[in-house]
Formats: C-alpha cells, structure tokens, sequence
C-alpha cells in the first residue's frame, strides 16, 4: 500500500473479486487525496475504477456490500460528492451515488452500524434520535429504499447510543452500546429484540455490563462473544472479553 492511509481506517469489506473496500477518517492513501473511503486491488493498490470525486465530508463507520453490488455506507458525514447526504448513502459498484435510495434529511445525529438483512431491509444503529423528521431512538430499519419498515417498532427506544449491531439466524437482533434503557426499562449496554422491535425477554443478562461491548460476534453453537471497555458482567469480574450462552447467561 505504499505510504498508506494518513488517519484512521475503521470499517473494511472484502467482495467476492477480492477487492477491498476500506473507509475511515483518512484524507489520503500513497499520498493520493481521497476523502474516508477507498476500494484496493487485492495486490493493495488503488483501484481507479471506483470513483467517489469529492467523496465523504467526516468520518466513514460502516461499509456493507449488498449482494447486487451496490454499497451502502454509514458515518458521522453530512455530505457525499458535494451533496447533503445525511450519515447514510449507498453507492453503486463503480462508486457513484445511486438514486434509488432515498433516505430524505436523513439523521440528525451520527450513524454507528449498520446491519443488511437477508431480506434486503437494513438495521442501523448509532448516536441520532431521529431519521427524515421523525423520532427514532437510536434504532431504525429501513426497507431497500430507504423508506422506513413501520412493522419494526422499538417504542420509546434507547436512551443512549447503540453502536454493536448483530443478527441471529433466527432473525433476532443483539445490540450494544452506552444506553443503560430500552423502552423505559433498565438494560444495561446489552439487550436481544425480536424481529419486530420487541425486547426479547427469553435473554436475560442480569445487572449487565459496567461499561461499553463493541463487538458481538456469533460462534456456530448459538453461544455469543461480547468485546469492550467492561471490566464486569452482571456483577462478575470479566475483563472486555465474555462469551455468553444463548439465553445471556455467562
């Protein structure tokens, strides 16, 4: 990769032709302007076949590769190419915007992760307590136009941002983050939802965790690996990493 990147690289994708789509908060690679977000060859180099121009105008959180070859992209920016694109785009294969998706004003408040289901309909996370004008507490699923699912309702929502975001294959859905509610009721930084946006209450993580998970990560038996800055769960030393069984037991 030469000289490199000339700040932080965060989220990285890999397609299936083996190159690399790498976002960030950098401005340059192999001291080439380049705003947050790049594709490489998979000998490292640049692929100038993936253009974004002016590209991003903060920092890039999550990259996912939809299986058309279209890419959806998350982060703190406000503008793509020059244009209001509020925390969420997604781009064609060739790294121009696509029209298709329209998310209106957008968030009004920083977008963490992102999640693509296997029916095409998108869960994203983050810091914003709104999308298009309309509340919604840090959580939002939107169909494969952008519009939102109104059959995905998480209520009041979280009271704090939700930055990890993962999908059982049973279509529930854990996440973390800072939030210590959801809906009113004390959950501390990790909660499992049902596919419609209701706490699932079959997971039972106790008192919790004293501080942030960043990572979830599923292993095939159904039990979950949690990584952070925690120190305890649910009362126990446990030092940022934890693995629990499928009902949120240690």
């Amino acid at each position: 990769i030469g000289t490199g990147f000339n700040n932080l690289v965060s989220p990285i994708a890999i397609q299936s032709d083996g190159k690399i789509l790498v976002g960030g908060d950098f401005t340059s690679f192999n001291e080439t302007p380049i705003n947050r977000m790049l594709r490489l060859n998979a000998d490292g180099s640049a692929d100038t076949s993936f253009n974004i121009s002016e590209g991003f105008s903060g920092l890039v959180t999550s990259i996912i590769l939809q299986p058309d070859g279209k890419i959806l992209v998350g982060g703190h920016f406000i503008n793509f190419n020059g244009q209001i694109n509020n925390r969420l785009v997604r781009l064609n294969s060739n790294g121009s915007i696509d029209t298709s998706f329209n998310i209106g004003t957008g968030f009004n408040s920083n977008v963490f992760s992102l999640v693509l289901q296997p029916d095409g309909k998108i869960l994203i996370v983050g810091a914003f307590t709104s999308f298009n004008g309309v509340s919604a507490n840090r959580m939002i699923r939107l169909n494969a136009n952008g519009s939102p699912d109104t059959s995905f309702n998480i209520g009041s929502g979280f009271n704090n941002s939700v930055e990890p975001i993962a999908i059982q294959a049973d279509g529930k859905i854990l996440a973390g983050g800072s939030f210590t509610s959801f809906n009113g009721v004390s959950k501390n930084r990790l909660i499992r939802l049902n596919s419609d946006g209701s706490s699932d209450n079959t997971f039972i993580i106790g008192t919790g965790f004293d501080n942030v998970p960043f990572s979830i990560a599923f292993k095939g038996d159904g039990k979950i690996l949690v990584s952070g800055a925690f120190t305890t769960f649910n009362g126990i030393s446990t030092n940022r990493l934890i693995r629990l069984n499928s009902n949120g037991s240690l």
